[in-house]
């Protein structure tokens, strides 16, 4: 199987990115790394809107036919690749889990967009300002939601195997410090998420990106 990844550094695109790192190790499958520059706009050309028309991150090429939507992505390497133990396999058990993976996508990541750009929700500054801080109160009670999934991790969500949700969990709370929430505040969490980084399929995907856990700043 010939695998392709469309990713931008710090973006959610480091769900499969890392999960792909980890179905390597676990498997030797190879995949190629294609970074996406989208301050420059490569995520709107006419040869990637015919990948994607969302002209969005990630797109997982596999031979040759793209596939989109994070969700999606992880259900397909799961079920590519079951050795990796992405997902659980008993039925109800998987159907949790795509559950969680879901909100995370659905709900916690939206979130987070209303923050990031809170001008695309309002037109005027002090309205904007409005959005921003509406979300961002509502984000860090989904941080401390995620906070309590992982606290008895041991050492990752699924136990020994680097999984979607693990670098999901590292995602937004890197994405927590736009938000103003200091990654210190939430310990559990913190410590779990610096096992995940220490990962060598997560450190592999950390050091391609070039990008760090904290970004925070105190006001």
């Amino acid at each position: 199987m010939n695998l392709e990844l469309y990713f931008a550094p710090g973006a959610c695109s480091f769900v499969p990115h890392a999960t792909l790192e980890a179905i390597k190790a676990a498997t030797g499958q190879a995949f190629e790394p294609k970074l996406v520059k989208l301050h420059k706009g490569e995520h709107k050309t006419p040869e990637y809107l015919a990948m994607n028309p969302n002209g969005q991150v990630p797109v997982l090429v596999v031979d040759g036919k793209p596939l989109t939507q994070i969700v999606a992505i992880c259900d397909f390497l799961d079920r590519s690749f079951p050795k990796a133990g992405l997902l659980p396999a008993e039925p109800w058990a998987r159907a949790q889990a795509l559950s969680q993976l879901a909100w995370m996508n659905n709900t916690v990541h939206p979130t987070f967009t209303h923050v990031f750009r809170a001008s695309e929700f309002a037109e005027s500054e002090g309205a904007q300002g409005e959005v921003k801080k509406v979300a961002a109160a509502r984000y860090r009670k989904q941080l401390e939601r995620i906070q309590g999934w992982v606290a008895g991790a041991k050492p990752y969500w699924y136990g020994d195997r680097i999984t979607c949700h693990d670098a999901y969990a590292f995602t937004l709370l890197r994405w927590g410090g736009y938000a103003g929430v200091d990654p210190k505040s939430l310990p559990s969490y913190l410590t779990y998420v610096e096992r995940v980084m220490a990962a060598p399929p997560v450190a592999a995907a950390l050091e391609r990106e070039r990008i760090k856990l904290d970004t925070y700043k105190a006001a």
